[in-house]
């Protein structure tokens, strides 16, 4: 076969392409654009709790009706913590929430080839070793399992779904880093259009380091977008460096006031403004203001006069009437959270508040709907629930989203304890994807063989005379509630199971489910003291929906890890491997480490 012949009138395919990003996966076999494929990833949510700790305080203490009293409510809306793949959760409150996002800060993991484990401490050098959940492994497998392809083709798809929510006047910033900003920045170019691109603000996040053999990194690359062209702005000013106003604020009037001085000749040809001024000839070009104007400056002191004619009057810019120079694209005045930080949360990737809440200011208003897709630690709802914005937030990792609600619960607390107004949330699920598949095509969808399935692995007694539709089972002496594969064992179900158990004689009853609500160890704590019945809270291993196995997997107890806050005498000597006087070895607790 002979070789085709190129030229004008056949052009080579490579001479018609376009400038553009491409990756594996993003063009199928017949070189179509892969879409992303919003209708199939959304689907429902379940609300797994709601949150107004302050109400529910008052209303443990009877105090609700004067709660209510003193605590109107601002409006309807609920804000949202919601765990799940971001992709889905998007794709999920499009319906709602499609062109009516203000604001979307993300935070992605910069980092290829990355897992989600990670060391969570307690104390200044102990810590707990969390290991991957099951969803947590199958978003590692889908962002990393190619390598940069799948980094690619997981932030193209989440940016498309982020410029669909936003509102018309909406506004997105990507916080990534040196490996992966300059792939970003096409991607954001195709996503968002290049003019759309407005700014890229470098945050210097850490001090000068001499610990490795190159230029230290010690900055990431926070990309600034819009929707479009009119988008909030509210201009924020940062303070002017002290040589900056040695050398600019040089003169001072007899009351102290500092000032600089402005040209007042105009720079270009004016000349209806050339006239004397004070016995001053009209400079070449004219002045820049009127008669009328330059009198009324005269008059406010405004105008400094040259002890010669040589010389031309000037403007008088007062250094206490400006509010500092203009934001610029680098900032370095803002700092990463240190060991020592009230805000500190021992989350990995935690942000510093201050950087989130200037984001906040200059790209949204008041009641504006701000959202975080990658919420890690929570940083972004409690600096948007701080300055009265509304929120949205997920999250894949559990741990994620335990330390956002506590931080949200404590953040609520604090709040009302200062008279301040702050909204309810809502906790939602969204993510049981492999446990509805095995149901559907192992069990024929049955949840009644599903429970036989899961007693059959945990070794106990189907019951087929039950005491009670809740009490499916008995293993030495105990009984067994299996939960729904598709629930979440609650604080209610919880107090049911233990009243059927005390109703059927029982004293000890394995609650097994797949998921468990966040700090259900208290009211199994409680329910011991009220009914006599102890709930041991059991998690459904992920193993028993491997095809063809037979052996029982490891049944684990969920385990609670607590620990109590531990200060030092300033004037005690420090035991080895202590920490500084006065310093919590612990702040807070860990709660119940179900999913880690």
């Amino acid at each position: 076969m002979t070789q085709p012949t190129y030229g004008p009138h056949n052009p080579h395919p490579l001479s018609i392409l376009r400038t553009e990003l491409v990756w594996e996966g993003k063009y199928d076999e017949y070189g179509h654009r892969r879409e992303v494929d919003i209708a199939g990833c959304a689907m429902p949510m379940q609300r797994i709790e709601s949150i107004d700790e302050p109400r529910r305080e008052a209303a443990a203490t009877g105090q609700l009706e004067l709660f209510e009293q003193q605590n109107p409510k601002q409006d309807d809306f609920r804000n949202r913590l919601i765990w799940g793949d971001n992709k889905l959760v998007m794709a999920s409150l499009l319906q709602e929430f499609k062109g009516k996002v203000d604001l979307i800060y993300i935070d992605p993991p910069f980092d290829v080839g990355a897992d989600f484990s990670m060391s969570v401490p307690f104390g200044e050098k102990d810590s707990v070793f969390k290991d991957q959940s099951i969803l947590e492994m199958v978003a590692y497998r889908d962002m990393w399992g190619k390598g940069k392809d799948s980094y690619f083709q997981m932030i193209y798809e989440r940016l498309t779904l982020i410029r669909e929510l936003l509102s018309d006047y909406g506004t997105a910033y990507v916080h990534v880093d040196w490996h992966v900003s300059h792939y970003v920045k096409a991607i954001l170019d195709e996503v968002f259009g290049v003019d759309n691109v407005q700014s890229e603000v470098i945050w210097q996040r850490t001090s000068a380091r001499s610990d490795a053999k190159t230029y230290n990194h010690i900055h990431d690359t926070i990309f600034f977008c819009t929707k479009g062209e009119n988008f909030v702005w509210n201009p924020q000013f940062e303070e002017y460096g002290e040589d900056y106003l040695a050398s600019k604020y040089t003169h001072e009037d007899e009351d102290g006031r500092k000032y600089r001085l402005g040209d007042i000749t105009s720079p270009n040809p004016r000349p209806n403004m050339m006239y004397e001024w004070m016995g001053f000839s009209s400079p070449e070009k004219g002045w820049r203001y009127s008669k009328k104007t330059m009198q009324k400056l005269h008059d406010e002191g405004r105008i400094w006069y040259p002890s010669d004619k040589v010389k031309r009057p000037q403007y008088k810019r007062y250094l206490d009437e400006l509010s500092g120079r203009p934001l610029q694209s680098v900032w370095t005045d803002v700092y990463p959270v240190n060991s020592q930080a009230k805000e500190r949360l021992g989350y990995p990737t935690q942000k510093p508040e201050a950087l989130i809440e200037r984001i906040i200011e200059v790209s949204s208003n008041e009641a504006d709907l701000v959202a975080d897709f990658f919420c890690g630690s929570g940083t972004t709802g409690a600096v948007a629930e701080r300055l009265g914005r509304r929120w949205l937030m997920c999250d894949l990792g559990r741990f994620a989203i335990h330390t956002s609600r506590k931080r949200m619960i404590e953040l609520q607390r604090k709040l009302h304890g200062e008279g301040k107004s702050y909204r309810a949330f809502d906790v939602y699920n969204l993510g049981r994807y492999e446990r509805q598949w095995w149901q559907q095509d192992r069990l024929q969808g049955a949840d009644e063989e599903h429970r036989r399935v899961i007693l059959e692995f945990f070794k106990a007694e189907v019951l087929t005379s039950m005491p009670s539709p809740l009490l499916h089972g008995r293993k030495a002496g105990a009984f067994c509630h299996v939960d729904g594969i598709d629930s979440m064992f609650t604080r209610e179900e919880a107090k049911q199971v233990a009243q059927a158990t005390a109703q059927a004689g029982g004293r000890e009853c394995y609650c097994l489910a797949w998921e468990f609500e966040m700090d259900l160890h208290l009211l199994v704590n409680a329910l011991v003291q009220e009914l006599g019945v102890k709930l041991k809270l059991v998690q459904i291993p992920r193993e028993i929906m491997e095809k063809n196995r037979k052996s029982p997997p490891p049944f684990l107890e969920v385990a609670v890890l607590t620990a109590e806050v531990v200060y030092r005498s300033p004037l005690a000597p420090l035991e080895k491997g202590g920490t500084d006087p006065e310093v919590p070895l612990f702040k807070g607790d860990l709660g119940d480490l179900s999913g880690l």
